[in-house]
């Protein structure tokens, strides 16, 4: 075991001429925990600094062109580098070998005695990242299907983590490797499979190839796709705002990120639509009654005249939240609150276990809930996805104002209207075909195999035109001729409706090339391949940045809004870094 140092060599702008400032992070390359109180002190020079509790460290030396650094801690041998101030070294350091993995061990413990072995990660705790917060991730493993034939987990089409690894790319920053979910990111792009036929909500797709990146291994594709309502007859919406004031969101690329966000989509709001206004500071407060969406001077001028200060009373603004969208509950229509936040709760319940219960116990009122997250530094995202989750939601991250139009505009009626709630997703694989699989990202939606669509093993949402795509590694059977890889079965329930359907489909075995298939199938193999690089995944096999770009390219296809180009230009970001 080892963990990674990230060194961040910033010259020193209010210190003098004479030093140079070194700020830098500690995290487990296996846990990726931050590590506190690693002691690191500099040669030949008399500075000396300890990490904090999130792992961040920061030191003051003399001017000089390298700078060579030790650093000890507890339980991990000691590690001498060398440093150019140009360079953002990336150094591992291995564990004592009498180090206590009880801990670890314990964690790990939690899937394995699950009826499915995926079942764990939903519980496992946060981890911070230059205090941002992001949900513990283990690694999906290969299960032997004699042994676990079901693969069973939550079906949503949440994006956040595509915009937020962006970000980080583009301030050439290191991706911290909790913030990369593989299915959001393969799901922030547009994919064009068969619509469902007329008289169903969701329809089946599914690819099966070769693995580009293991050489004996196969690729199967399940595409989800959604029903595409008519815009001319989507459900009135009751809206509440539910934004953000506090302190810390008066930062850069907050609230005055969140105002336009808010703009873009009350342009896009009909007569029938309604809208109210609450925000939270110190404590809630009611900013716009509801109001019809024709009224868009009165809703603008109540967005723009919001300032950021004070605390983050979240607990009382979200109760006041849902209290209005009842009032204003319209039947058959959209009731939905959407909390637009940097996800920094400190006054009342704050903890994700407390907020996950509240909202829980909120959407027993029929209103569904959007998170939109926003910021730096201090963003919270794991509060944001366990909110989202829990209240029968969606999630996404705003990074500029591009994502804004992207969300609120060009998917106005997929991030606004669901077509189907609670979906879950059963995979009930053939020992005879599969020897053994691996659901690639979705750590978090892993369900319990004996799980049935209730309270509390719900699924997740899908919205007008979305198409929830889920990928596996396969190990096949030696024996697998073209037999079939098994039976999915998708259960769903309908916006106001409680009654459980299903949708059924028998995957065939059939392999095809990877190269002769299609356009979205290789490129969706791309993104998640790419996501496995970043998380430095134990199951890269083959795979490279260069086969990346390779795949990615020449599976361009259709390109609405330029998305995959521009995932193009990200690639060279990361190729410039190295």
């Amino acid at each position: 075991m080892r963990f990674l140092f990230f060194l961040l060599l910033i010259a020193g702008g209010n210190v003098t001429a004479q030093t140079v400032w070194i700020a830098g992070a500690v995290e487990d390359s296996i846990t990726h925990r931050p590590i506190a109180g690693v002691t690191i002190r500099v040669v030949n020079d008399s500075a000396t600094t300890v990490t904090n509790n999130f792992g961040l460290f920061g030191i003051t030396i003399r001017q000089a062109t390298t700078v060579t650094l030790i650093l000890t801690h507890q339980h991990y041998q000691p590690k001498q580098i060398t440093v150019k101030a140009s360079e953002k070294p990336l150094i591992p350091l291995s564990l004592n070998q009498n180090y206590d993995l009880v801990k670890l061990a314990k964690a790990k413990a939690r899937i394995l005695q699950s009826s499915n072995p995926y079942y764990g990660n939903n519980a496992m705790g946060t981890r911070s990242f230059y205090n941002e917060t992001y949900g513990t991730i283990f690694e999906n493993p290969f299960v032997k299907t004699a042994q676990h034939p079901a693969s069973i987990f939550a079906v949503d089409v949440d994006r956040a983590a595509y915009s937020n690894v962006r970000r980080f790319l583009k301030q050439k920053e290191p991706v911290p490797a909790d913030a990369v979910r593989i299915e959001e990111m393969i799901n922030y792009f547009h994919y064009k499979y068969p619509a469902p036929p007329d008289n169903q909500p969701l329809g089946i797709s599914s690819w099966y190839t070769d693995c580009p990146w293991a050489n004996g291994h196969q690729l199967l594709e399940i595409a989800i796709n959604a029903r595409t309502l008519d815009v001319t007859q989507l459900p009135p919406c009751n809206l509440v705002f539910l934004i953000d004031v506090s302190g810390s969101m008066g930062a850069p690329a907050k609230l005055s990120l969140l105002q336009a966000a808010f703009r873009i989509l009350t342009n896009n709001l009909r007569p029938v639509d309604k809208v109210a206004i609450v925000t939270y500071a110190g404590k809630p407060g009611l900013v716009l009654a509801s109001t019809p969406g024709d009224k868009k001077e009165k809703i603008l001028n109540a967005i723009d005249n919001l300032h950021a200060g004070g605390s983050t009373a979240g607990e009382a603004a979200i109760k006041m939240a849902y209290k209005i969208a009842t009032e204003q509950f319209i039947t058959e229509g959209n009731n939905r609150v959407i909390l637009a936040t940097d996800g920094d709760f400190n006054v009342g319940q704050s903890s994700d276990e407390e907020m996950e219960q509240l909202i829980t116990e909120q959407k027993e009122s029929g209103v569904l809930l959007t998170c939109l997250g926003f910021g730096m530094r201090n963003y919270k995202d794991s509060k944001l996805q366990s909110l989202s989750r829990k209240g029968n939601g969606n999630f996404a991250y705003i990074d500029d104002l591009e994502e804004a139009s992207k969300i609120f505009a060009h998917e106005f009626g997929s991030t606004l209207f669901t077509v189907a709630r609670d979906v879950q997703a059963t995979l009930m694989f053939n020992k005879e075909s599969v020897k053994s699989y691996r659901l690639i990202g979705y750590e978090n939606k892993i369900l319990p195999a004996d799980s049935t669509i209730r309270k509390e093993y719900d699924g997740g949402i899908i919205g007008s035109g979305h198409c929830a795509v889920a990928m596996y590694e396969i190990i096949p059977a030696a024996m697998s001729g073209n037999s079939s890889l098994g039976s999915l079965s998708i259960a769903y329930r309908l916006p106001g409706d409680t009654t459980v359907y299903k949708l059924t489909s028998v995957i065939q075995g059939t392999t095809h090339s990877f190269d002769a298939s299609s356009d979205d199938h290789r490129f969706a193999a791309a993104v998640a391949l790419f996501g496995m690089l970043l998380r430095q995944s134990v199951y890269l096999g083959e795979g490279d940045l260069q086969l990346v770009q390779q795949i990615a390219e020449r599976s361009i296809g259709e390109d609405p809004g330029g998305y995959r180009q521009e995932f193009l230009k990200l690639l060279k970001l990361v190729k410039r870094k190295k």
